[in-house]
């Protein structure tokens, strides 16, 4: 199947390419302020997001070509690992605080 690609497609492609790699900064930001690993991955997986899109944009299709939908796949796996150890995280913390608090 041959994609279109029409001004619409690749504007808004632009403007998710924008706004993964403004994310990514920010979480640049915070790995420098206060050097979590995570922030470190979740930068880089960002901006790689943000790079897919901008490919998108040039190839009209997020599945095509195939490196590209695997890209896509791994980063959108690292979100939901990340979201998964920081729920956790969060979890520990306010049961942690919560321990604290009928000590």
């Amino acid at each position: 199947m041959i994609a279109v690609i029409i001004r619409e497609f690749v504007i808004s492609n632009y403007i998710e390419c924008g706004l993964w790699c403004a994310i990514g900064l920010g979480f640049i930001v915070a790995w420098f302020r206060y050097r979590l690993l995570d922030a470190a991955i979740a930068a880089v997986t960002f901006l790689l997001f943000g790079l897919s899109d901008y490919i998108e944009a040039h190839t009209g299709a997020w599945w095509t070509p195939w490196p590209l939908l695997v890209l896509k796949g791994g980063c959108i796996a690292v979100f939901l690992v990340l979201l998964v150890r920081y729920a956790r995280l969060r979890k520990n913390m306010k049961s942690t605080n919560n321990t604290n608090l009928h000590e």
